[in-house]
């Protein structure tokens, strides 16, 4: 018995990711049915967030661009203008962003409709983990470095015109809306791949009864088992 627990300790102290064939494969875990219900809130839940993530900050530059747009010849002071002709060119480029980097969850969404309607459960769980891979990667430094560029030329710009504190706050500016940005993003598949789920761990004839999580952060791509 003391063998035994030592050996369990050293296995739920590993970050694993436990293979299909892991699993107990009793006959009414075989026959079991799958949660549909808990797929369905996650890929449903995520398309309508990006949606409305999508046509939010679609709304908010094209509404900037417009402000942008009118203010660089109808504003008063020539600092003012100055500014606009800027912002309109960061507007623009935020938005044509927008329009052309689509979130991936409305079309994981049919995907995953056509593979319910099969009852292909193998490739909805696959299907889950590369769209919680692709919330991941969408909030990682890469997706920080566009906004990185132009922010730092729009403030070295207007630093040029000789406004040094403009440009920096020009440039902190920017680099707030657009972690805003990457922060409101749907994180549904993330969320829920980060919870444990009962399984149990065969080990020729022995086998430990335990949990299993699917760990995605921004940081790190894992698994854990407990027992």
């Amino acid at each position: 018995m003391h063998v035994f627990r030592l050996f369990a300790a050293l296995v739920t102290s590993l970050a694993v990711a436990l293979p299909a064939h892991s699993q107990t494969h009793s006959p009414s875990q075989a026959q079991a049915a799958p949660h549909w219900n808990e797929y369905d809130e996650v890929f449903e839940e995520g398309a309508r967030h990006a949606n409305l993530w999508q046509w939010g900050w679609t709304g908010i530059y094209g509404t900037s661009l417009a402000v942008n747009a009118y203010q660089s010849s109808e504003a008063s002071d020539s600092d003012d203008r100055f500014d606009a002709r800027v912002g309109v060119v960061k507007s623009a480029l935020a938005l044509g962003g927008m329009l052309m980097d689509r979130q991936p969850h409305p079309a994981a969404l049919a995907e995953y409709k056509r593979l319910k309607a099969s009852g292909e459960l193998s490739g909805v769980q696959a299907l889950g983990l590369e769209l919680a891979q692709a919330e991941r990667e969408r909030r990682g430094w890469g997706a920080r470095v566009n906004s990185l560029v132009v922010n730092g030329i729009a403030g070295a710009v207007i630093a040029a015109d000789g406004r040094e504190s403009d440009g920096a706050i020009n440039f902190a500016t920017g680099m707030l809306v657009n972690e805003l940005q990457i922060w409101t993003q749907p994180n549904e598949a993330s969320s829920a791949i980060n919870r444990f789920q009962p399984a149990n761990l065969t080990l020729g004839s022995m086998t430990i009864p335990g949990e299993y999580a699917l760990m995605v952060s921004p940081q790190q791509l894992g698994a854990t088992w407990r027992y």
